[in-house]
């Protein structure tokens, strides 16, 4: 990114506020909403996605610990952690043969088909959020088709979070979704980067000295924000959730028809 306009340089760091933002505010939201915005202002995927797959794992792993301190400490602590490790390896267990597939790209699928099919079923899940009536399968062959696709998305391109949760949702209490999408993204993660570095992958190690504090930034907003979902009422929560699917798979759409 050397020959970036300090202009670009500007607009990269305020990105990666935002993702830090919607990655703690949410629990998920830091690749697939801010690498859209990030090739409008650089188009090569493989110098962010290394950056943020970083940034993943450094604040995903601080915050589950922190948190974990501070349920502790608590006069009602959530039972058992805010890590429900026990549905946590229940899905990875699922989703840990495509998640290789999409890795190491031993399938290939039309990306336009893929991405439409996948943002379509996202936006139905979040209207169905946003007008408080969650959808539920009453399937687990249909969770566990939802959790393979977003494996694979995942080992392709770090962005099948939105499938992902939309089937977590479901089965997590609020207290514990996001501290468990962050072990999992960990874990996901781990494995992206083992390939990018067996790949001989960049990791734009120097940009990580100003990038990874306007990530923090975000991140720490991102939490306040979090709290305060949290202490509201329930469908309030889910409709919040809601709308950023909806805008998550626009943004997605958008990118497939253009």
């Amino acid at each position: 990114m050397s020959d970036l306009t300090m202009v670009q340089y500007v607009l990269i760091g305020l990105i990666f506020v935002w993702s830090g933002f919607v990655r703690s505010g949410l629990g998920f939201g830091g690749a697939v909403l801010s690498l859209p915005f990030l090739l409008l202002v650089y188009d090569e995927p493989l110098v962010f996605l290394p950056i943020i797959a970083v940034h993943l794992l450094v604040f995903s792993s601080l915050t589950i610990w922190m948190n974990n301190r501070r349920n502790q400490s608590r006069e009602n602590p959530v039972e058992g952690g805010t890590v429900d490790w026990p549905y946590l390896w229940r899905i990875l267990g699922i989703m840990i043969v495509p998640k290789l597939i999409g890795v190491f790209g031993l399938i290939t699928m039309p990306g336009n088909v893929l991405s439409a099919i996948i943002f379509v079923i996202v936006a139905l899940y979040s209207v169905s959020y946003i007008i408080d009536k969650p959808f539920r399968s009453g399937s687990k062959t249909v969770d566990a088709i939802f959790l393979m696709v977003g494996g694979y998305i995942s080992g392709t391109s770090l962005i099948g979070a939105p499938l992902i949760i939309a089937v977590a949702a479901q089965h997590l209490i609020k207290e514990k979704l996001r501290d468990t999408l962050f072990a999992l993204w960990f874990i996901l993660v781990l494995i992206k980067m083992a390939a990018f570095v067996w790949a001989g992958v960049d990791l734009q190690l120097i940009h990580h000295l100003w990038l990874l504090p306007c990530a923090a930034v975000g991140h720490v907003i991102g939490l306040h924000v979090h709290d305060r979902m949290l202490r509201a009422e329930t469908p309030v929560f889910f409709r919040v959730l809601g709308v950023v699917l909806l805008v998550v798979s626009s943004i997605g759409m958008i990118s497939v028809l253009g």
